[in-house]
C-alpha cells in the first residue's frame, strides 16, 4: 500500500518533532496560510467523518518551507 500525502505529512511531522503552530509557520515561510484545523483534519484516521485528504499543494508549500525553515533563506546572488 503506498503513503499518501497524508502519510508522509505525519512521518515529517514526528520526525522533526513539530507541533500545529510549527507546521502553520513553516507554510508561512512560503506565504502559503493553513490552518490548525485544516491540519487536524489532515492528521485524522481515514475513515474519520473530519478527516480531509492533503493535496498536492499543501505537501508541496510544507516542504518547500520546511527547507526554508531547516537550512535558511536562499542567499541573494552576487553580482560582479
Amino acid at each position: 500500500m503506498p503513503l499518501t500525502n497524508n502519510d508522509i505529512l505525519k512521518k515529517l511531522r514526528v520526525a522533526h518533532k513539530l507541533r500545529n503552530e510549527d507546521i502553520v509557520d513553516i507554510c508561512a515561510l512560503v506565504d502559503f496560510k493553513v490552518s490548525k484545523s485544516e491540519l487536524g483534519a489532515f492528521f485524522r484516521k481515514e475513515g474519520h467523518p473530519k478527516y480531509m485528504e492533503c493535496g498536492d499543494q499543501i505537501l508541496r508549500n510544507f516542504l518547500n518551507g520546511l527547507i526554508i525553515h531547516l537550512r535558511g533563506p536562499m542567499p541573494e546572488p552576487t553580482k560582479k
